[in-house]
């Protein structure tokens, strides 16, 4: 009797109303021909009967096959579904497991290795011991990287409206990273903002889409010691004033360097159709922030090696 075939399915879990079209799209680009499920309004409650449903019918061989995609805007919700997951699985009907809520994971790691790279480009080296402001850094995307810039062994600021959330996200990422190089700092004045950013030598600006977190002129008085500057909002007024969202290392004043939504986007899609690739390729196993990441350094320490590699046969070859 002929070895079953097993077509690659991805279930999506999502903590909205309506399952975001963007990383279903994405998938469907990535595997044309897989199948796509997905559940609205998901619950920690409801994940474990969907998982259980869905690790049995195909039998171990077919687990291996299908896919869990957990999204949506509930940060804290949708890694709780992740812990029930890993809770109700067990050997041999593991499945491989992609969290990304709404791209949180997957633009952080593109923003944090886009710094990186333009550090690196610049000459101002890698991100450990560089001070780090993160704007908005108590939501989804802010917190991440500051998981991300911390794991570089940067120090890190985030900030929020609220001093006591900002400092319980600091001490969580503190407890996670065994180490002490992460702060909270209140910022809900244009003053407050310039405090927090003043000795920063990297600035990301992680706010909500159409919200402007950081003024030029504050920029401009307060960061002083700042080399670059990111944003993740596209939707005007854009997060940081002046900042172009389609800059790739362009200057937003005199030697500070600007990286737009754009930019970051177009790398943050590239991390995650490959961790999707990833996912689909590994019969078990969670693809989180931190594969992301991997995924998304990795590409840009490729590129800046073919450069020098491509530098260095320029300079080989050049007869005076």
């Amino acid at each position: 009797m002929p070895e079953q075939q097993f077509k690659k399915v991805f279930i999506f879990l999502d903590t909205d109303k309506h399952a975001s079209p963007f990383d279903i799209l994405t998938t469907i680009d990535v595997f044309p021909e897989a199948s796509i499920l997905k559940y609205e309004n998901v619950t920690t409650e409801d994940a474990e009967k969907i998982v259980y449903d869905t690790m049995f019918p195909r039998g171990p061989e077919g687990a291996k096959h299908t896919k869990i995609f957990i999204n949506g805007r509930d940060f804290k919700r949708a890694n709780e579904i992740l812990e029930k997951i890993k809770k109700s699985m067990f050997p041999p009907f593991e499945l491989s497991i992609i969290i990304d809520p709404r791209g949180a994971y997957s633009t952080a790691a593109a923003v944090v290795a886009k710094s990186l790279d333009l550090s690196l480009i610049k000459g101002f080296g890698n991100l450990e011991g560089r001070s780090v402001a993160v704007l908005a850094g108590t939501g989804p995307v802010g917190q991440t990287a500051a998981r991300l810039y911390a794991s570089e062994k940067a120090n890190v600021i985030v900030t929020s409206r609220d001093l006591q959330r900002a400092s319980e996200v600091a001490a969580k990422i503190n407890e996670e990273a065994l180490s002490e190089s992460v702060r909270g700092f209140q910022a809900q004045t244009p003053e407050e903002t310039g405090k927090a950013v003043a000795d920063a030598e990297i600035i990301l600006s992680a706010g909500a889409a159409g919200t402007q977190l950081l003024p030029l002129n504050t920029l401009k008085e307060y960061g002083r010691k700042c080399k670059i500057v990111a944003d993740i909002n596209a939707i005007p007024p854009l997060g940081v004033e002046g900042l172009k969202s389609n800059a790739e290392g362009e200057e937003v004043l005199p030697n500070v360097f600007g990286l737009g939504a754009l930019a970051i986007g177009k790398l943050k899609i590239k991390v995650e159709a490959e961790l999707i690739k990833r996912a689909a390729e590994e019969p078990k196993g969670i693809f989180d922030y931190k594969v992301a990441y991997e995924i998304a350094k990795k590409r840009v320490i490729e590129k800046l090696e073919k450069k020098k590699m491509s530098e260095a046969s320029s300079e080989k070859h050049w007869v005076p």
